[in-house]
């Protein structure tokens, strides 16, 4: 695909108005189980990201308040001790009880001195703000196609490390997109520990990227959410390529403990 055509129709997208969602509630709780295993041995990591938005969300904004997506999310969560919950404390008392932290920037507060982090956001707004975001923390910040820009930088020094995927996935091919990418990704940089995330929608269009990464044999993640309105989202996932040994249990525990935000089996 053209550069051009797949900038061009991403830059609608910002996150502000589904930030702290029962989804951006899955997700994170997932990438800190993840970054905190990584990080228990002295050996030093690289954590990309293909789409890293802003950073930090105020969930008192005017984007968060149109469209309520909090209130089912982080609001309604109940968490259990550990580096998720740590890591949105630790942004609430540095930046006010309103604010909630995007990947990037739980990833600075998991990460360690001597970590790298390489983030890509193409929105120029977005971009700007990240890099206010971000600013004090070492982490590379970079107005560039997600995918080009990990590939281009892959494999990275230190080789240990983890991406986060995570398009907005406005239009089908994402989906087959996304799973091209970690497949060619993975050929770059074998050690990889590939974080994909995707949506839940009535039309299980996400088999589109589970479909493809079959062969790799990765762990799947599922939640539901306990209602939603006609078109949204009806639960979440995540495909994990690479998981570290024994990841695939602290993650089915983590979630496990999540109250309030997840639909229970029956």
């Amino acid at each position: 695909m053209p550069r051009g055509a797949y900038q061009g129709r991403m830059l609608s997208y910002q996150h502000a108005y589904h930030a702290g969602n029962a989804a951006d509630v899955h997700k994170h709780t997932v990438l800190s189980v993840l970054l905190e295993m990584l990080t228990r041995k002295a050996r030093r990591v690289t954590y990309m990201e293909t789409h890293a938005g802003r950073g930090l969300y105020d969930l008192s904004g005017a984007e968060a308040a149109k469209t309520g997506e909090a209130a089912t999310g982080i609001a309604r969560a109940t968490l259990p001790d550990g580096p998720y919950a740590r890591a949105v404390s630790a942004c609430r008392a540095r930046d006010g009880e309103t604010t909630y932290p995007g990947s990037p920037l739980i990833a600075a507060e998991l990460l360690r001195d001597g970590d790298r982090i390489a983030l890509m956001e193409l929105h120029p707004g977005e971009h700007g703000q990240l890099r206010t975001t971000m600013r004090g923390t070492g982490a590379e910040v970079h107005r560039r196609d997600g995918f080009e820009g990990v590939r281009a930088l892959s494999p990275p020094k230190p080789r240990k490390g983890l991406v986060l995927v995570d398009p907005s996935y406005e239009i089908k091919s994402d989906y087959a997109d996304a799973a091209r990418f970690a497949k060619g990704l993975l050929g770059r940089w074998a050690e990889a520990v590939i974080l994909i995330w995707y949506p839940i929608l009535a039309t299980p269009r996400h088999r589109d990227l589970l479909d493809p990464l079959r062969p790799l044999s990765p762990f799947v993640h599922e939640v539901d959410f306990p209602a939603t309105r006609a078109g949204g989202m009806e639960g979440s996932g995540l495909a994990l390529l690479n998981a570290p040994f024994g990841a695939p249990a602290r993650i089915t525990e983590a979630i496990a403990a999540t109250e309030g935000c997840f639909r229970r089996p029956d």
